[in-house]
């Protein structure tokens, strides 16, 4: 048996519906015989049968095509219902009824969405019966859609699972590059970024100074892009964001932030209001990532020329980190999708779109949330995180 027509027996066997159908089409019509057919313009093949005559077939059996009336109904795809062979001037001296010893008959062709001809859902008896009525029209020819939908959704999800299962295997291989790539940028950045320091001790004029300062900014600024493409690798490979959390206090964590921040874009204002009272049981280094990430977010789109305030106020019940920066409001649809990977608020181009997700993430990891507001000319992203998580 050919791959593709055992294929079709194993489709129609494994649904227990089809044996439901037969049983019903039997009882239905009192014919004692009924099978699915595979049907082509060279052969007839069983798929699934009810055989209570002893006629011989079973699943996978073959009939000769040209002894069927199958083989006129795969060329007209009509209906066909004989009640009494003897009876009926126009099948009364017709080959198959004749081979076969048939009197009653019944067969509905089975046709896909695309419109390809399956086979035939079929019923048969030595002795005639009443079958020659609207009621058993509709019901075979039903029970035929019903098949041929189910052979559909069998092909539609292999299709589909086949399809999911390359895009999972591109998006894995994209993520393992992508993770790689971002680890072996980290040496060289470190490389250049202590460069730089090196020579910011130095004698230099103002306008080395200035260029120094542009490395220091755009190394920074790289080695954030690199942090938060990494996080999301091995968020899309699994590991999530990794805490190493401990009692300790933020303030100094953030004031360094805002510290180096500035170093290297001493042009920006930022005003810092630490106020730490309390330890927080949190990994600081992810928490200095965070607001990392939203202090560059809010100096690369708020309005140029204007303070960045972040404030930090820990307490027995947690911790709240707060940055605003001015800016147009933010739209609603916009707003809603803030925290998704590749989004930018702004519809600009600058960035991967990886900061604020990366923030939300780690804010998550915590049991903490991480929130937007703008309005009244300004953007506020909130920081809420309990003193133990």
């Amino acid at each position: 048996m050919e791959e593709h027509f055992q294929r079709d027996i194993d489709r129609i066997g494994a649904n227990p519906a089809v044996a439901r159908i037969l049983d019903v089409v039997c009882t239905m019509t009192g014919m004692r015989f009924a099978a699915v057919a595979r049907v082509t313009d060279e052969r007839w093949i069983a798929c699934s049968v009810k055989d209570d005559i002893a006629f011989g077939l079973k699943p996978g059996s073959e009939l000769e095509i040209a002894t069927t009336i199958c083989n006129e109904i795969r060329d007209h795809r009509q209906t066909i219902l004989i009640d009494n062979v003897a009876a009926n001037p126009d099948w009364c001296d017709h080959h198959t009824p004749k081979l076969y010893g048939l009197q009653s008959y019944v067969s509905a062709p089975i046709i896909r969405a695309d419109g390809a001809f399956f086979g035939t859902l079929c019923a048969i008896d030595p002795e005639p019966h009443i079958v020659d009525t609207p009621q058993v029209r509709a019901t075979f020819e039903l029970f035929a859609q019903l098949i041929a939908a189910q052979l559909d959704a069998v092909e539609d999800l292999k299709t589909a699972r086949g399809e999911l299962l390359q895009a999972n295997e591109a998006a894995l291989l994209r993520d393992q590059f992508i993770a790689v790539l971002g680890h072996d940028l980290r040496n060289p950045l470190s490389a250049v970024d202590a460069g730089a320091r090196m020579l910011e001790r130095g004698a230099l004029t103002d306008s080395q100074r200035g260029v120094v300062q542009l490395i220091r900014a755009s190394t920074l600024r790289m080695t954030g892009l690199v942090n938060n493409v990494l996080d999301f690798a091995r968020g899309r490979l699994g590991a999530g964001i990794v805490l190493d959390k401990q009692l300790t206090n933020l303030g100094p964590a953030i004031a360094q932030v805002v510290g180096e921040l500035q170093a290297v874009w001493p042009d920006q204002i930022i005003k810092a209001d630490i106020i730490d009272t309390a330890p927080i049981h949190s990994d600081v280094n992810r928490i200095s990532q965070l607001a990392s990430n939203l202090l560059a977010n809010a100096i690369t789109h708020g309005t140029p020329g204007t303070p960045i305030e972040i404030t930090l106020h820990t307490s027995a019940k947690g911790a709240e980190l707060v940055v605003v920066n001015t800016a147009a409001p933010i739209p609603p649809e916009a707003e809603a999708q803030l925290f998704k990977p590749f989004v930018r608020g702004d519809g600009s181009q600058s960035g991967l779109g990886l900061g604020l997700y990366i923030a939300h993430e780690i804010a998550r990891a915590h049991g903490g949330t991480l929130s937007v507001a703008s309005g009244d000319g300004q953007v506020r992203f909130t920081l809420i995180l309990p003193a133990v998580g």
